[in-house]
């Protein structure tokens, strides 16, 4: 306290606040075993403060100087900033707040300017400050007061208040009446007469009138909820028709603005009514808690992507449920389906084998196996076919989404019940993959070797190709990772879903005068839902294609060896491989570690594309981490005890026509009735 100098520069003056910030925060040495730390650590900040002011109160020369030394600093300072800026995003975008945050976190703010804002920031550093300050009495916060202000810092702080009011409102209506927002509420309704422009009148004549004016006072807070309630709206039409990140991070930010209008409204008329403690200690600990909110990236990108995630978890478990093997009819079904593809992705294995390898640039090689993986996969997409593994992305977000009900045992049992379903038909698909693609790579090999009188690879490359596949060695690390990008590629559907929607597409390519003029009205929009029904899915494909084909380049150059090996995949290669070998390579080890090796291919790729997108699922839709753990043990446990029910199809017994019953029942009239006879007499 003796340091205290009111004729000491800005910097100085600001630096010995910081200082004392740091000594009332600081740790006790000593603590008990068994207290609890936070608690004790709380109390310790709080006494401090009372010792602080009672050594003032005995020493009334240093309190002096310390009086005069903070109420000229309070004087210098310019604060409207510290009550319509701290803790609210300032950037109109969102990359630009993001790229303003990684910047103050790599040079951070000093208080070397009269900015009330940025010295307040330095002295609460911690986000536990508020908690500390909710326990400090009416009293000892009077106190703090009468010693940093004065009838004149009064004056100026309420004048700040009101130009951080005027601020804030000013900043609503420019996000208010902007294009994406009135699109989405009242496109036609005039500006001045949406509640934005309202707010702003009833704020000046609130601003103008009496500060008791309870009637003024009424009318900006009602105002303050219409606003509110217009960001709801904003909300539920972008979880309707596509989510934008941008438009999202500008809804958050208006009602971060309305919320600390509020609080400002609130002290404002606190202030008035000389009853302001219990208002002052409500923004101040909002103020420590908003700023601490602010400098958090990752609490930029979840409240800005969280929307935007659940959408497209939503619309992944649309997607998802046609996948779902609930009977053996819809097992045989995927089974028939994933045969067709398998059958079609035998030519890719064909393909990939004719490329040219080593030959070429590297980039050439990745650019060549992307086009044939896309051109294989809109193949199998033409011929109602599916590849394995693509379904866990999309079934683990429809599992999510049952989720939420899980309330009682019986609502456990369901829910396995759909886990065994969701296993099983990803064990459908694979088991359709597997059986199409061996027989049919090994007549294509035979007839290679029929028309072409050569096997379809040449020994060293068969060989090459059987030891890459043997599970001693990276294939479970190059499976998991094939995994990681099927579960991309149904994120890239899901995007493309939603920006299909914001967009507004189908709108727009059904009334196009180009399209319409050429297929016709009816045509256009045919043509129009025809594509917003298979867009994502389409865009999933390309999406997986361009990671399968153009990743372990772009890993290779940055010294990271990675390949890709899917199941389906790895199953025609090692076919082809043996068939160019001969029947005697049956008979070596090689082989039977690759064929376990695409056995840990298909487990990896179908768990690793699970388990991801069932985990961004969960923290999606916000599933307690309770729910999580008891949701695995039971699986766990069912898996141990029958595990070929996740694996094979589940039959329900056949039910009787309905038209064969009252035949049945004439036919037994008779019997019936001298039975009912026989019983009444005995």
């Amino acid at each position: 306290m003796r340091r205290a100098s009111p004729f000491a520069s800005w910097s100085e003056r600001a630096n010995w606040m910081i200082d004392i910030g740091i000594w009332l925060r600081r740790p006790p040495t000593h603590i008990r075993p068994g207290r609890d730390v936070a608690d004790v650590e709380r109390r310790a900040k709080q006494q401090r403060t009372h010792f602080l002011l009672d050594w003032l109160d005995g020493n009334r020369d240093v309190k002096r100087i310390v009086q005069a030394t903070l109420q000229k600093t309070l004087r210098e300072a310019i604060g409207p900033d510290l009550f319509c800026a701290t803790g609210l995003p300032r950037e109109p975008a969102f990359f630009s707040e993001l790229g303003e945050r990684l910047s103050r976190l790599a040079l951070p703010n000093t208080a070397a300017k009269q900015d009330m804002s940025t010295l307040f920031a330095a002295m609460f550093k911690d986000a536990s400050d508020a908690e500390w300050l909710l326990g400090l009495d009416q009293a000892t916060l009077r106190r703090i007061w009468k010693l940093c202000a004065d009838d004149g810092i009064s004056h100026g702080v309420q004048q700040q208040v009101d130009e951080a009011l005027v601020y804030l409102v000013t900043m609503i209506i420019s996000t208010g009446i902007s294009a994406e927002f009135r699109q989405r509420l009242e496109p036609h309704i005039p500006l001045q007469a949406t509640p934005f422009m309202a707010l702003r009148r009833e704020l000046e004549k609130y601003l103008a009138a009496s500060p008791r004016d309870a009637g003024a006072l009424r009318s900006v807070r009602m105002l303050i909820a219409v606003c509110q309630a217009q960001t709801d709206r904003i909300y539920a039409h972008l979880d309707e028709h596509g989510v934008s990140v941008g438009l999202v991070y500008k809804v958050e930010r208006m009602r971060a603005q309305l919320v600390r209008m509020t609080l400002l409204i609130d002290l404002r008329s606190a202030l008035a009514a000389e009853q302001s403690s219990d208002q002052i200690h409500a923004l101040l600990v909002d103020l420590i808690e908003a700023h601490h909110r602010r400098s958090s990236v990752h609490g930029l990108f979840r409240r800005s992507f969280s929307l935007l995630a659940r959408k497209m978890v939503e619309r992944n478990a649309d997607r998802g449920e046609r996948y779902v093997a609930r009977d053996d009819v819809a097992y045989r079904s995927i089974f028939k389906s994933a045969w067709r593809g398998g059958a079609a992705a035998s030519v890719t294995v064909m393909v990939k084998g004719l490329l040219p390898a080593g030959g070429a640039a590297r980039f050439f090689e990745g650019a060549f196996a992307s086009m044939n993986y896309a051109a294989s996969f809109l193949a199998i997409s033409a011929v109602g076919g599916t590849l394995a593994a693509t379904q866990p992305a999309v079934t683990g977000s429809a599992l999510a989404a049952k989720m939420h009900a899980l309330d009682s045992v019986e609502d456990l049992r369901r829910l396995l019940d759909e886990i065994a379903s969701v296993l099983r038909s990803q064990a459908a698909a694979v088991f359709g993959n597997l059986s199409a693609v061996i027989p049919v790579m090994l007549v294509i090999a035979l007839g290679w070797m029929l028309i072409a009188g050569a096997p379809s690879m040449q020994a060293n490359k068969a060989a090459s190709a059987i030891e890459s596949l043997s599970l001693i060695g990276p294939t479970p690390l190059y499976a998991a990772f094939t995994g990681i990008l099927l579960w991309l590629s149904s994120l890239a559907a899901g995007f493309a879903d939603n920006w299909f929607a914001l967009r507004k597409l189908r709108d727009v390519l059904a009334h196009h005068r180009r399209l319409v003029h050429v297929l016709g009205a009816m045509r256009s929009e045919r043509f129009a839902r025809w594509l917003e029904a298979r867009f994502a899915h389409i865009a999933g494909l390309l999406t997986l294609a361009l990671l399968l084909g153009m990743s372990p380049v772009l890993l290779q150059f940055f010294g990271m060896p990675l390949e890709v090996r899917h199941v389906t995949l790895a199953a025609g290669t090692l076919t082809a491989a043996a068939a160019s070998l001969g029947w005697e390579a049956l008979a070596t080890p090689a082989f039977w570690l690759a064929a376990g090796g695409v056995l840990v291919t298909g487990l990896l790729n179908v768990g690793v594309g699970f388990a991801c997108a069932l985990g961004l699922a969960l923290r999606a839709r916000d599933i307690p981490l309770r729910k999580r753990r008891i949701v695995v043990w039971a699986v766990l446990r069912r898996l141990a005890a029958a595990p070929w029910k996740f694996l094979l199809p589940e039959r329900h017994p056949r039910v009787a026509p309905i038209q064969a019953q009252p035949r049945l029942q004439e036919h037994d009239t008779g019997a019936e009735e001298s039975e009912r006879r026989t019983g009444s007499d005995r």
